[in-house]
Order: structure tokens, then sequence, then C-alpha cells
């Protein structure tokens, strides 16, 4: 059965400051004591979003009223980076994000988040910084990221090139972003090539 491909993602954006977010930071290690994913987007960032000590929010982007409804993350260089953690790209899709653009990603990351059919794609710090600055001046800014064709765009006349590896382009475009999927649709396919292995 193949999946939804995923040719194309639009929505408002949101920057999320500083450069290598690591994984902790997305989801801090005590609220990964959970069966199923489920809920972990209310924890997204929670250290930074509320105050340790009183339990108010600051003003982290995601506090703004502004960008509430902000579906595509916008980051700097090494996004993801650090413990290989599933549960981070899980708390970003559960908490409402359809994808990511930044500078740079930790390798694990970028693949949890392209199993998630979250996709990733890589601009220029140049292109980064006008991308916050659209969504800053202008938070309801339509941004569109074509995945097909590597280019991001924004209702306010924006356009901009990006990258990402072709294997996660692929997997996205043709529908055969999730592996799990890929081995139930080859399931003959297996138990024929382990009904002729000795071993097994």
């Amino acid at each position: 059965m193949t999946l939804d491909p995923v040719k194309q993602v639009s929505g408002t954006g949101v920057f999320i400051p500083g450069a290598d977010i690591d994984t902790d930071r997305i989801i801090p290690a005590r609220f990964m004591k959970c069966v199923t994913f489920d809920g972990l987007g209310e924890f997204a960032f929670y250290d930074v979003r509320f105050n340790s000590d009183t339990g108010e929010k600051t003003k982290h982007p995601l506090n703004d009223e502004r960008f509430k409804d902000a579906s595509i993350l916008i980051a700097g260089v090494n996004f993801g980076c650090g413990s290989s953690r599933e549960h981070a790209p899980q708390s970003l899709t559960k908490y409402g994000f359809k994808a990511c653009i930044a500078e740079s990603f930790a390798e694990i990351f970028y693949g949890n988040s392209t199993t998630l059919a979250m996709p990733c794609v890589m601009a220029s710090a140049a292109d980064i910084a006008a991308l916050k600055a659209a969504v800053e001046a202008k938070p309801e800014t339509e941004i569109t990221i074509d995945v097909e064709n590597l280019k991001v765009s924004t209702s306010g006349g924006l356009e901009i090139s990006v990258n990402m590896p072709e294997s996660a382009r692929d997997a996205l475009i043709s529908g055969r972003w999730d592996p799990i999927q890929e081995l139930i649709d080859n399931d003959a396919a297996i138990n024929e090539r382990a009904s002729a292995l000795h071993y097994v």
C-alpha cells in the first residue's frame, strides 16, 4: 500500500532562535516516559517555553499569540542535534508542525522526521534570515515548501531554493517514507527469501 506522497507543504511559519538546538531542548527527557507518542506535543520546547521556578510562560516564540497556528518551523544551524531520541520529531508533529526549514539538521533527527512525513529542507543563512524577517513582520505570511522542485515561496513574493538528500526527497514524493510500511508491503517477498535461507 503506497502511503500519501508529500510533494508540497503549506502553512504559516515561526522562527525558533539559536544554533545547535538539541533534542533535549525540543523534548526534555522527563517527558519521554510514555507508552505511545500521543500527548507529546504539549511538552515541545517545554523548558524554554515555561519558567522553571514560577511555571509562567516565557517570551519564547511559541508562546507568542501571533504564531499560535504556525505549522512550519524555521531554525538555524544543526537543528535536532544531541541524542537520537525519536520523541523529538514526534513532539513537533504532535504540536502541529508539518515541516521544518533550517540551515542544517542533525542526521538522525533528519531521518526520524522523514519517516514521519515531515519534510526538512535546508536553506542558506541569508535565506533563513529573509524568511525570519518575513514571518515576524507579517505572521500570517503563507509559506509553501515545494518538495518536488526544492523551492520555498511565500505569499509575500519571496522565493528561495532549498536542498535535501535525494533519498529523503524520493521517499516523500513517492509515498515511501515509512520503512515499516515498506516491510508490510513486501511481506511475501520477505517470507520467500527467509524460507530459502538454511539458517532461518
